[in-house]
């Protein structure tokens, strides 16, 4: 089995969609990065690591039995094993998790870019891992407004993917007041022009207008939306607060 040792990994916790497992790039000085001091190698084909890295389900018991307490964790001079963590590659990406004891990958991280590097040269020349897993696994993932469909996050940064996330959030609730009146409102605010039409639309019709609208990208409009439609929740204004004040860029260039 592979191994890589000196792993500096920034652990994402209980992520079922790999758009919020952050890229190096992305990282943040107030991230809790880790070194783990060795962590093995899986070389997989693509429909494993796609599940692996997108969802939160049980994975395959062979799988787990390989790595079972191969990797090691470096904290405080102390090596301290890890029931099961992995890096795991198809040959064109590569995320790590790791258990935390349990069946299914928890918490999951990107390498920086020297290790990536290091792991496509460690694999070239060797053949991917088998493991089989039941056909129930296999099943298309079904995503929904909590949880959006990768297209719906393409292209954006970290802080406008979760300032996303939260006007989400803001719109689903609002979907369970069934308040007309207050729904139709807030379309005609991110449609100004839809006027009229908006005047006539029912509940449904104005809950399901205003999602199509905003699913889709992010603007200074879904910001601004975003903004407004969160004021006066405590919890969603602070979600809010802590994306406002938090600058997009990396500190650990001394890792590369």
């Amino acid at each position: 089995m592979l191994y890589l040792h000196d792993v500096w990994v920034n652990w994402f916790e209980g992520e079922e969609n790999g758009y919020n497992v952050c890229h190096f790039h992305e990282w943040r000085k107030e991230d809790g990065i880790e070194l783990l001091d060795q962590v093995p190698i899986l070389y997989i084909d693509d429909l494993l690591y796609h599940y692996i890295e997108n969802d939160l389900q049980d994975l395959p018991r062979p799988l787990l039995d390989s790595i079972y307490k191969r990797a090691y964790l470096r904290k405080n001079q102390e090596r301290m094993s890890l029931e099961y963590a992995c890096v795991v590659t198809n040959g064109k990406s590569i995320i790590a998790f790791d258990t935390m004891g349990y069946n299914l990958p928890i918490r999951k991280s990107r390498l920086i870019p020297r290790q990536e590097r290091l792991v496509y040269e460690m694999i070239e020349g060797t053949k991917t891992h088998e493991f089989s897993f039941s056909p129930d696994a296999k099943e298309d993932k079904e995503y929904h407004i909590l949880s959006l469909p990768p297209g719906s996050m393409l292209g954006l940064t970290r802080k406008e993917r979760q300032l996303k996330q939260l006007l989400m959030m803001a719109i689903d609730q609002l979907g369970s007041t069934k308040n007309s009146e207050e729904v139709r409102y807030w379309l005609t605010e991110w449609d100004p022009d839809r006027y009229a039409e908006i005047r006539s639309m029912n509940f449904d019709q104005a809950w399901d207008a205003l999602y199509q609208g905003v699913v889709d990208g992010w603007s200074v409009a879904h910001e601004e939306l975003c903004g407004k439609l969160i004021k006066g929740q405590p919890f969603f204004e602070k979600m809010w607060e802590l994306e406002q004040d938090t600058k997009e860029y990396n500190t650990y260039k001394r890792m590369m």
